[in-house]
């Protein structure tokens, strides 16, 4: 057994593990490629940094990729993700071709990994028409969907459609999220890896020091939500919700704490609006954090009383 895997048999259990390698076992060797649209920031890199290895100790050759695009294209792909979950805020006929442009240039320079792929995951709606560019594939492709589209806006899931057909399967967190298409569908849970930053064992110094950078005082009750500055994590309803906690808790804190990720051109001015929502309450700490800041993140879950996760949201507060 290698010594990642070892690692995790100390927390999921030895028999986990020998679980693990006997299904591995005649996938040894398979060529597995993961695509999706950013490194770092947002929870798809944060699985990829952790699955792709995990794959490779088990015998697979996993490899990951990440589409190119411009800021036209991103921000074509964000309106496909807030249609996705229910918002009216459709691509324009120009955005669409921005998309399939970007699209077709990214398969033609990523043609010699994915034409010779066993199995290619396709993660969410800005790498989905790649596959349009590929008719006479070897591999199996799956497209992963890491959003709720359970109530997505109608025109928006046609356009998109029409790609995700073509894939010979699909693969949604939660039955609630997945949406009928003509293929195999499969859900994999959300999950945690215990070795990662956000999950690892703290010492108490840490914790202390983080509270004292960040003016957190560990005798009163603290609010904490993480995550992108993304509208449908809904920040703005969850400083309403702090407010009105106020009222009965005048000693509460609150902490909105995270970033942005390269794929979202919107968290600029989502941050803008929180800081302005924010402004002039000294016990409301919005907290812009690099991408690796994975431990800070975890001590200040431990310093929380509450921790609040309003994703997604389509029903907000207040």
């Amino acid at each position: 057994m290698t010594e990642l895997l070892e690692r995790y048999a100390e927390v999921a259990g030895a028999d986990a593990v020998a679980q693990l390698r006997q299904l591995a076992e005649p996938l040894k060797g398979m060529k597995v490629v993961h695509v999706n649209s950013t490194r770092v920031g947002g929870g798809v890199a944060e699985i990829l940094n952790q699955l792709v290895p995990l794959l490779r100790e088990l015998g697979l050759d996993a490899e990951w990729h990440v589409i190119e695009g411009n800021p036209a294209f991103f921000t074509c792909t964000k309106k496909f993700h807030n249609c996705l979950q229910g918002a009216v805020d459709r691509p324009s006929e120009q955005d669409l071709a921005i998309y399939e442009q970007v699209n077709a240039e990214n398969a033609e320079r990523l043609a010699p990994v994915l034409k010779e792929a066993d199995v290619v995951f396709i993660h969410d709606p800005q790498p989905a028409a790649l596959i349009r560019h590929f008719p006479d594939r070897k591999g199996k492709w799956i497209w992963r969907c890491h959003i709720d589209a359970s109530h997505p806006d109608r025109i928006v899931w046609r356009y998109l459609r029409q790609f995700l057909t073509a894939y010979d399967a699909s693969i949604f967190s939660l039955p609630d999220f997945a949406r009928a298409l003509p293929h195999p569908q499969y859900l994999i849970a959300p999950a945690i890896d215990p070795f990662s930053g956000k999950n690892c064992d703290l010492s108490e110094e840490f914790i202390d020091a983080v509270a004292s950078d960040f003016n957190l005082d560990r005798t009163r009750p603290l609010l904490v939500q993480v995550s992108r500055f993304d509208r449908f994590k809904d920040p703005l309803g969850v400083i309403r919700a702090y407010q009105i906690t106020k009222r009965f808790f005048p000693s509460v804190q609150l902490v909105l704490a995270g970033g942005g990720a390269t794929d979202d051109p919107e968290g600029g001015m989502v941050l803008a609006e929180v800081r302005a929502a924010a402004a002039g309450d000294p016990n409301i700490h919005v907290l812009e954090l690099p991408t690796d800041a994975h431990r800070i993140i975890n001590a200040i879950q431990r310093l929380a009383t509450i921790v609040l996760f309003r994703s997604p949201p389509g029903r907000a507060l207040g």
